[in-house]
């Protein structure tokens, strides 16, 4: 897939933004299920990603998903003790997850520094990459059905920040990511290869201080500088943005 495949949906606010990712979200979920009978989706966590799951939990058409047949998985995750507030878990589960009816052996939290392997992060970081490869059918991880992305205003996706060492380490699925430029410093991310094994790629963002990191994301951009303009998706990679966001394209 090529970077000429990238297409871009622009909303007046951010309460809208939110509001149609969750019915694009929910109809996607629903489809793969109806093709496949199970999903696989890739939370994120931020504002506008704790919007867009609040809104799924509110949204009419939330019930054509038997959210029981749902795989969750996260892209990137703080390495805090499990329940922590900053979690992208915990939040998830306080907009979406808590509110479904749910198998929780299809819930994937990423690891925290209270699990089985304590404050080791790149232990923590391969126990993760070796349940993903448990659902990837001889892949590294699961073909996602959609992979969601929120996108700091430096450009970032996932944990995987301008000019940081974890930009560049490929070698797995997943990578233990130590002094993050933005806190908490401990982190595991998807690296590039583990985001682009998934159909759909969405990265969401609102407000205008995102204006210039979407503009350099959607022109594919130095990747160094903008890590958001070399993620993908193998079908479709899709700019969710609102109209602060966009106004540099």
């Amino acid at each position: 897939m090529s970077r000429t495949d990238v297409s871009v949906v622009r909303y007046a606010t951010p309460e809208l933004l939110a509001s149609a990712t969750a019915d694009r979200l929910v109809t996607a979920l629903a489809d793969a299920q109806s093709a496949r009978g199970v999903a696989h989706v890739s939370l994120t966590g931020g504002t506008i990603g704790g919007k867009t799951l609040a809104a799924v939990a509110a949204a009419p058409s939330r019930d054509t998903v038997d959210w029981r047949r749902v795989h969750f998985w996260w892209s990137d995750e703080r390495f805090l003790p499990t329940g922590d507030p900053e979690r992208n878990a915990t939040q998830a589960q306080d907009a979406l997850l808590g509110a479904l009816d749910l198998d929780v052996s299809t819930v994937h939290y990423p690891p925290a520094v209270d699990g089985p392997d304590g404050d080791d992060l790149d232990a923590a970081a391969a126990r993760y990459a070796a349940e993903l490869l448990q659902f990837g059918d001889g892949a590294e991880v699961p073909a996602f059905d959609v992979l969601l992305l929120g996108m700091g205003p430096d450009g970032h996706v996932a944990s995987l920040f301008p000019g940081h060492p974890g930009l560049a380490r490929d070698e797995s699925s997943v990578v233990g990511i130590r002094e993050s430029p933005k806190p908490p410093p401990l982190r595991v991310s998807f690296t590039f290869g583990a985001i682009a094994r998934a159909k759909q790629v969405w990265l969401v963002a609102a407000g205008a201080e995102k204006a210039a990191a979407v503009a350099r994301g959607v022109a594919a951009g130095d990747v160094s500088e903008t890590p958001a303009a070399g993620v993908f998706g193998t079908e479709r990679t899709l700019w969710l943005v609102d109209e602060a966001s966009a106004a540099d394209l």
